[in-house]
């Protein structure tokens, strides 16, 4: 995936707890992860959302990257092979679903709209003093309000054996600028079989791919607090307004206001409810 960063830890993933009582569906808890911490490739019995607060998670889900910034989720079915990594200081936050209690079925990772009172009811579950009756009555407005985000932020990799080390070098830096037709030159290949194996694997032209691909780096580096135009030369671009352009056409809108509108999820989970664990 991404270029780790130096003093990242790199953590094994424990078997999440099952649901209780054995009526309940949903295990929620949260922690704050103190350096950048990438989880190995794993799947759970469960199905589990993860979202954040003041940072980023990137997942890689087979030939797909997900990037989950705040406001979002991501919805991840039982069974699915993922690794993950968020960055530093971000509240972490997962809640799993027993599949045999859970009556919504996403059959594939789905970006999920992380509402205040989504969020908020699953704050409320990873309480530890409620009772039955008040965890079904909770549980059941999340089944109601659970609902796919408008838009399925996600980087499809090409899986093409002539193309991957294009994709495979820009992941570890977005920053490089060669064009396709240095890339064609030196993978031994023709411009228009860059071209047209682009097209078929992602639905993306190149350049197209490479500005979603920045995009995708850009949300994590602002959600550590990188200002815009260390973002801008981190990311290869010749000054701020050309990366403020490009993250426009991606994410359609300026990141300046695309984190104004991700900082409007209020309240915060207090530490009473915290739950230690590796997801």
């Amino acid at each position: 995936m991404w270029r780790r960063e130096a003093g990242t830890a790199v953590r094994r993933v424990a078997p999440p707890p099952e649901p209780e009582p054995a009526s309940s569906a949903i295990t929620a808890g949260f922690r704050i992860p103190p350096v950048p911490t990438e989880w190995s490739p794993h799947a759970h019995a469960l199905h589990e959302l993860v979202w954040v607060r003041g940072g980023t998670l990137t997942s890689r889900v087979a030939d797909r990257v997900f990037t989950v910034s705040e406001g979002h989720g991501l919805w991840m079915p039982a069974g699915t092979v993922h690794g993950g990594r968020a960055t530093a200081g971000a509240e972490f936050h997962d809640a799993f679903f027993a599949p045999d209690r859970t009556p919504i079925a996403f059959r594939e990772p789905t970006t999920i709209a992380m509402t205040p009172l989504l969020t908020s009811l699953l704050a409320h579950l990873a309480r530890p003093d409620l009772d039955a009756a008040a965890r079904a009555r909770a549980e059941a407005v999340v089944f109601d309000v659970l609902r796919p985000a408008d838009r399925q932020f996600a980087l499809q990799l090409p899986g093409d054996a002539r193309i991957d080390a294009i994709a495979e070098a820009l992941l570890a830096d977005p920053a490089d600028d060669r064009s396709l037709e240095e890339w064609a030159r030196q993978l031994g290949i023709s411009d228009r079989t860059v071209t047209r194996a682009f097209r078929r694997a992602t639905g993306l032209s190149f350049a197209q791919w490479r500005q979603m691909l920045r995009a995708h780096r850009a949300l994590a580096l602002l959600a550590e607090g990188m200002d815009v135009m260390s973002v801008s030369e981190t990311l290869g671009y010749a000054q701020p307004s050309s990366f403020i352009a490009a993250f426009r056409r991606v994410m359609g809108t300026t990141p300046g206001a695309f984190f104004d509108a991700a900082g409007d999820i209020p309240g915060d989970v207090p530490n009473s409810v915290s739950r230690v664990q590796t997801s």
